[in-house]
C-alpha cells in the first residue's frame, strides 16, 4: 500500500513538473515571439514588440489609415533617421531628449511626466515614447546640418512673403507640373533619377512643356503640364508654398516626393489678387478606396461612383454594405494634410473628385467636401521667417528620407 501511495505521489509530482515546464515554455515562447524580427533595415532589426508598441501609440494618437501598415512604415523611417544621424556623428544628450518630450507633451497641454503616465496606462512604455521623440529630434538635426545653407531665408524673401500673405491682398500662382510615378521601389528610384536629370536640363518653359508631354503621368501632360487655373497660395502644401515665394517666373521648384509620385513644378506667373487672403485654410475631404489599382475593373467602379455622387455625403450610400475602412473623412488645416493629397485637393473645387493616386493596391478616390478660410492678423517678421525656414527644411527632409529608403536594404523576415 505504501509503495502504491509513493508511486501516485511521484506521478503527481511528475505531472506538476511537466505542467510547470509546459507553462514556462509557453511563456518563454510568447516572450521570444515578442522580440522576433518583423523587419530589418540595413543592419538594424525591428521587433514585434516595437511594432505592437507603435501600433498602440498611434491608435492613442488617432492616426488615420491602416494603423499596422503605417506603424511599420514609421518604424522603418525612424531607423533610417537614426542611421543617418549615426553616420554624421550626431548624438543627443539626455536633457535635449527630455526637452523634446516636454515639447511634444505640451501639444496636449500636459508635462512629459503626465503624458508618459497616460501612455503607460494604455500599455505604451516610457522607452517607446522616448525613442519616438529622439528619432524626430535626431532627424531635425540631420536635416539642419545637411541642408542648413540652403534653408537660409533672406530679408527680401520675408518681405515678399509678408506682402503676399497680408490681408491687404492675396496671391495666386499659375503653375506647370510634371508628375512622375513612384508606386513601388523600382519606379521611385527611376523617377528620382529622372527628376534630378530634368531639374538640370529643363530651364526654359518650352523644355518643361516638352518634358511634361513626354514623362508626366498627370492629365495636364497634354497641355505641356500647364494647370488649367491659378491656385491660391494658401491652398498649396506649405513646402511648395515656401518655394513658390522664392521663385522667379520660369524657375523650377525642388522635386517634392509624397504618396506615390514625385512632382516638379514650374512657376509661370505669381500675381496678387487684390482680395483678402486667409492665413489658414481648413480642408474637409473624403478618401474612398477601390481594390485593384491599375485594373479596368477599378477604373470602371471609379467612373460609376463618380456618376453617383454630387457631395461627400453621397459616399455613405456608395459604401453601404462594404468594409467601413474603405471610406474615410478628414478635416485638417492644409498644413497637416499629407503633401501628395494636398496637391490634388488644391486643384479641386468642393464636390470634385481626383483618382490620381493609389495605396496598397487600391485606387484612391479623393473628394473635396469643403474648403474653409480662416482670417487672422498677419504674423510678424520672425514668425514668417521661422515658417519659411521650417517649410523649406521639411521639404528637403522629405526628399532626403525618400532617397535613404531607395538606398536602404529593407527585408521582412
Amino acid at each position: 500500500m505504501q509503495e502504491r501511495m509513493a508511486m501516485v505521489v511521484r506521478l503527481l509530482v511528475a505531472v506538476a513538473v511537466f505542467a510547470g515546464w509546459v507553462g514556462l515554455g509557453t511563456e518563454s515562447r510568447a516572450q521570444s515571439n515578442l522580440f522576433a524580427p518583423v523587419a530589418k533595415v540595413n543592419d538594424s532589426t525591428i521587433t514585434r514588440f516595437e511594432l505592437e508598441q507603435r501600433i498602440t501609440m498611434m491608435r492613442l494618437f488617432r492616426a488615420p489609415g491602416d494603423i499596422e501598415e503605417e506603424a511599420l512604415k514609421a518604424l522603418i523611417e525612424d531607423r533610417l533617421r537614426q542611421q543617418a544621424a549615426a553616420e554624421m556623428g550626431i548624438v543627443l544628450d539626455p536633457d535635449e531628449i527630455l526637452s523634446g518630450m516636454e515639447e511634444f507633451a505640451g501639444r496636449a497641454d500636459m508635462d512629459a511626466e503626465t503624458f508618459t503616465s497616460m501612455l503607460a496606462a494604455d500599455g505604451v512604455t516610457s522607452e517607446t515614447f522616448r525613442d519616438f521623440v529622439e528619432a524626430g529630434l535626431l532627424w531635425r538635426r540631420v536635416v539642419q546640418t545637411r541642408f542648413g545653407p540652403r534653408t537660409q531665408v533672406t530679408d527680401a524673401e520675408v518681405d515678399r512673403a509678408l506682402a503676399l500673405t497680408s490681408r491687404r491682398g492675396g496671391a495666386e500662382a499659375l503653375l506647370a507640373e510634371i508628375i512622375l510615378p513612384a508606386r513601388n521601389q523600382e519606379e521611385l528610384e527611376r523617377s528620382q533619377a529622372l527628376a534630378e536629370q530634368l531639374t538640370e536640363t529643363i530651364s526654359t518653359p518650352g523644355a518643361f512643356a516638352a518634358a511634361a508631354r513626354q514623362y508626366s503621368a498627370a492629365t495636364s501632360a497634354a497641355s505641356g503640364g500647364r494647370m488649367p487655373r491659378a491656385l491660391p497660395l494658401t491652398e498649396l502644401p506649405p513646402p511648395l508654398r515656401a518655394q513658390i515665394l522664392t521663385l522667379a517666373p520660369g524657375q523650377i521648384a525642388e522635386p517634392l516626393t509624397g504618396g506615390n509620385a514625385i512632382a516638379l513644378f514650374q512657376l509661370i506667373e505669381l500675381r496678387e489678387t487684390g482680395f483678402a487672403e486667409a492665413t489658414n485654410v481648413t480642408l474637409e475631404y473624403a478618401r474612398y478606396l477601390i481594390p485593384g489599382a491599375g485594373t479596368e475593373a477599378a477604373a470602371r467602379e471609379a467612373r460609376e461612383v463618380r456618376n453617383r455622387v454630387d457631395t461627400c455625403e453621397d459616399l455613405y450610400a456608395v459604401n453601404q454594405g462594404q468594409q467601413p475602412e474603405r471610406l474615410e473623412f478628414h478635416t485638417l488645416p492644409v498644413s497637416q494634410v499629407p503633401q501628395s493629397i494636398a496637391l490634388q485637393l488644391a486643384k479641386l473645387d468642393p464636390g470634385e473628385i481626383s483618382t490620381s493616386t493609389s495605396q496598397a493596391g487600391s485606387l484612391v478616390m479623393l473628394m473635396l467636401c469643403s474648403r474653409t478660410e480662416n482670417f487672422e492678423e498677419a504674423p510678424d517678421r520672425e514668425d514668417v521667417r521661422r515658417s519659411l525656414v521650417g517649410q523649406r527644411v521639411a521639404s528637403y527632409g522629405e526628399g532626403y528620407l525618400e532617397q535613404l529608403k531607395a538606398d536602404a536594404i529593407i527585408r521582412y523576415p
